[in-house]
């Protein structure tokens, strides 16, 4: 074989490895998405950011959001559903709302049958996306997925525990299997809150979230629910609002596709952008005029009329 021949193979089997190396690379990054009730007045986010960078300097962060209200897990599950189904495969999703950060709650990961990664406290916060992804797998985070030299630090497990473990999860730095041991049946906390549901031609359903912007009510009756009483555009519904067993609100309102289908002023329905159904006002904050608030003591109960 002619040295020519060979230093053509020697060349191609550098690029085919050089090839190899980088797509493994390539996929070995998963972005990290982080969401946390920490606001961003001082530098408790950034602090959980330079921990991931830390162990992987070219790794993709990202926020979700730092504004869920304070110790409001309801409202972190509700904004974590609302935007896990738009990221990739593979995504780890950092997420602290934790009142109860150095109690005896568990420091989880949970994986979905979506095949999402989702990092934080076992307190109720990962409720909606394993009820709409699916459990395949929860494991407990152990002491070598946390920060080096924080043992003694007890309310910052958004640094110590869930940035770290996150980034060594996305980065490759760890398997899921390395988390820790595994979680007993897949047992997870789950809040309770009120579902859709169709009776004797009644709607009922929660307000998990408001539009905050503008004031809009989102609903959890979604369109499958109000498919099976026909809703059509150009309806009439007639809609209660109750907080706990107290009815805050009492009207009857057009069913149209979005606000400029009513006059500037008036309240409507209409489908929201998760295909839920949803209350409004045209050029006006429906919340703060009629007082209505979210969560899962909220619910609303509407007819076709």
């Amino acid at each position: 074989m002619s040295r020519k021949v060979i230093i053509s193979l020697v060349i191609i089997l550098a690029i085919a490895l050089l090839s190899v190396f980088y797509a493994k690379t390539k996929t070995q990054k998963s972005p990290l998405v982080l969401m946390t009730d920490f606001g961003v007045k001082d530098g408790a986010v950034a602090a959980m950011k330079g921990v991931a960078l830390n162990l992987a300097p070219d790794l993709m962060i990202q926020d979700l959001t730092h504004e869920i209200p304070a110790y409001n897990i309801w409202e972190g599950a509700f904004r974590l559903q609302q935007t896990a189904p738009y990221w990739p495969t593979g995504t780890v999703f950092v997420c602290v709302v934790d009142p109860g950060v150095g109690t005896e709650r568990k420091s989880i990961i949970l994986k979905t049958k979506a095949n999402h990664y989702y990092v934080g406290p076992d307190n109720g916060l990962f409720t909606l996306v394993a009820e709409n992804e699916g459990v395949e797998e929860i494991r407990e985070i152990s002491a070598a997925n946390r920060l080096p030299n924080s043992q003694n630090s007890y309310t910052f497990h958004g640094r110590d525990v869930f940035a770290y473990s996150g980034a060594k999860l996305a980065s490759a730095g760890i398997n899921f299997e390395e988390v820790g041991e595994k979680v007993a049946d897949n047992k997870l906390v789950m809040l309770d809150y009120p579902k859709p549901k169709v009776e004797n031609g009644l709607i009922s359903g929660g307000i998990p979230i408001l539009d905050i912007q503008y004031g809009n009510v989102w609903t959890n009756i979604d369109s499958k629910t109000t498919n099976q009483l026909g809703l059509k555009i150009g309806d009439k519904l007639s809609v209660e609002i109750f907080d706990g067993e107290k009815k805050v609100f009492e009207e009857e309102m057009p069913y149209v596709h979005t606000f400029g289908d009513v006059k500037e002023g008036e309240n409507l329905c209409y489908m929201n952008s998760l295909l839920n159904l949803s209350f409004g006002i045209n050029m006006d904050d429906f919340s703060k005029k009629y007082k209505v608030g979210s969560g899962t003591n909220w619910r609303v109960e509407l007819r076709k009329l």
